[in-house]
């Protein structure tokens, strides 16, 4: 789909304030909805996700199922709101051994599993508004051992609410990002993050919203593989993300 399109810096494949958020996304609904709503926490429009079953309700990219993304930015960005019920997301990509394997991420499971094609993960969110950041090169690596192509697809399941889906060719400070990439809470509700976010400077117009926390385990296909590796944490901060490695047999590695 984007194969030969000029790829660089930020990439977007979702934005909730265009006039067709999801022209190039598929919408599969059993038992729930996919609509855009007005967001009290940010006071402007979203696209909600909200199905009784969360593998019935979803939108998908490409709308069409022949077709893939062909992004080749290691970087995925998400900014999803926690709705506080079950959860998931799924990404597509293309390693160098021309092999697909698909990352899944959830927060209704406790445990990560690695197989030959895919990998499954535990996701927790804090409450209301987060940024996730997936960075895919180094999951592949550090899970199958092979380097990222491209992405094929992404697939975002009810509960949620989305803001921006894009994918960029490193991870932005918050200076360096474009006005429209970032999320803002009003003044009101800025006073209040301050007392989660203390700082010494006056209350700003708007503060960034926190980011999400990932807790990952993962059972390694073979135990002496050391490409597979016990837990992967993800804590991300208002400036940066932090990344910390754990190995089952190597010990800490930052």
């Amino acid at each position: 789909m984007f194969k030969n399109s000029f790829q660089s810096g930020l990439f977007s494949i979702l934005f909730s304030i265009g006039s067709k958020p999801l022209q190039i996304w598929d919408e599969k609904v059993r038992n729930g909805h996919i609509k855009r709503v007005l967001d009290d926490d940010i006071r402007s429009h979203v696209m909600e996700i909200e199905g009784v079953n969360v593998c019935t309700t979803y939108i998908t990219c490409p709308a069409d199922p022949n077709k893939t993304l062909g992004i080749k930015l290691p970087f995925l960005v998400m900014i999803i709101k926690n709705q506080k019920k079950y959860f998931s997301f799924e990404v597509q990509v293309l390693d160098d051994k021309n092999v697909r394997r698909r990352f899944r991420a959830s927060n209704y499971q406790s445990t990560t599993k690695v197989n030959s094609f895919s990998c499954t993960m535990p996701m927790r969110l804090d409450d209301g508004w987060n940024q996730i950041q997936f960075n895919l090169s180094d999951f592949t690596r550090r899970a199958y051992g092979t380097n990222y192509s491209e992405t094929l697809r992404v697939q975002i399941h009810a509960n949620c609410r989305i803001r921006r889906v894009y994918f960029s060719d490193r991870l932005y400070s918050e200076d360096e990002l474009p006005a429209e990439f970032k999320l803002v809470l009003p003044i009101q509700k800025a006073k209040v993050s301050t007392l989660l976010y203390p700082h010494t400077g006056p209350v700003p117009g708007s503060i960034r919203t926190r980011m999400t926390s990932f807790f990952l385990s993962f059972t390694a296909v073979d135990p002496d593989d050391q490409q597979n590796f016990k837990k992967q944490c993800i804590r991300t901060t208002n400036q940066k993300v932090l990344i910390n490695l754990w190995s089952g047999f190597m010990g800490w590695i930052g």
